[in-house]
């Protein structure tokens, strides 16, 4: 991706105060680490009408800086120790607790979090209250997924009203991404984990953490693509994939004469898919290489979302 650095138009339009407001925090955050656009900047903002009032400010502070002239003073009063604030004990740390919100991001806050609960408590629901013998089966098919689901409701401009605010402020863009990707899995991981052992388990279906590295490699393989195209759509994407290709061994065809009919395959076959494309030394290792190839593309990738824009259409 090529570097971005402020043009001379950009400057000028900062300058008189007419630059878009993203376009401006873009600029701000910018120049705290580029030499060459901070002078840019700065020499169109003296150019402009704000020019001679920044003269006079820098001739006073000069001019203060300078000393004042030596005057007979008058004897030092004497001190007094200031009064300190008595700490409040137990007092609230709102500001703590207002950080870690923004930190976590909207899908903590949101439906996703609720769908969450729900899909584990149905699949409880469903085994022990419905005697279905392929929820756990179930669950290992749509876990992987889930993490998506929270990560596609974390980061962006169609689900963060101070989306532009973070994206332009030091701690934003990936740094702020992968803080509320860690909620997001923080949450999702132990809560599908235990619902998946307290299932009842067989020698045929994986274990309850037969997941977790396939759920890893797909979160990070939708954070490269949400590099390109946006979280919200790489994570449906990605999403789409895992579908599909499950749909393959799941839904079978039977021919009768020029008619195709579909049915669902026996909840034991699609347990011996699970188990072959989930279980195993082989199985985990994949994942497990997938996981570290999707790591190492994110880190080169990790400017993309930096810019206020990132996910726009057209935005690469």
């Amino acid at each position: 991706m090529r570097a971005w650095h402020v043009d001379d138009a950009l400057a000028a339009a900062y300058a008189a105060g007419s630059a878009p407001e993203p376009d401006a925090w873009s600029l701000e955050k910018h120049v705290e680490s580029c030499g060459a656009c901070a002078v840019r900047v700065s020499a169109a903002v003296r150019r402009g009408a704000a020019g001679p009032v920044l003269a006079e400010v820098r001739a006073a502070v000069l001019t203060a800086a300078a000393g004042p002239s030596v005057r007979p003073s008058a004897p030092p009063l004497p001190s007094v120790p200031a009064a300190r604030p008595t700490p409040r004990v137990g007092a609230p740390r709102t500001g703590l607790v207002a950080r870690v919100l923004w930190a976590a991001g909207p899908a903590l806050r949101g439906s996703w979090l609720v769908a969450l609960v729900l899909v584990a408590a149905g699949a409880v629901g469903l085994a022990y209250g419905a005697g279905f013998a392929g929820a756990r089966p179930l669950l290992l098919a749509l876990a992987p997924v889930l993490p998506l689901a929270g990560v596609a409701v974390s980061y962006g401009q169609h689900v963060d009203p101070m989306y532009e605010i973070g994206a332009s402020s030091p701690g934003g863009g990936l740094r702020l991404l992968l803080t509320r990707t860690t909620a997001v899995l923080a949450v999702s991981l132990p809560l599908l984990t235990l619902t998946g052992a307290v299932l009842p388990a067989s020698a045929e279906v994986p274990g309850a953490a037969a997941w977790l590295l396939p759920g890893l490699a797909l979160t990070l393989a939708a954070l490269v693509l949400g590099s390109y195209v946006g979280c919200r759509t790489a994570a449906g994407a990605v999403a789409a994939v895992w579908a599909g290709a499950l749909a393959v061994p799941v839904l079978g065809t039977a021919r009768q004469g020029d008619a195709v009919a579909v049915s669902p395959l026996p909840v034991a076959e699609l347990s011996t898919y699970l188990a072959r494309f989930l279980d195993g030394a082989a199985a985990q290792g994949g994942w497990g290489a997938g996981a570290a190839v999707c790591a190492g593309l994110l880190v080169l990738r990790r400017r993309s979302f930096d810019h206020p824009d990132f996910g726009a259409p057209g935005r690469v």
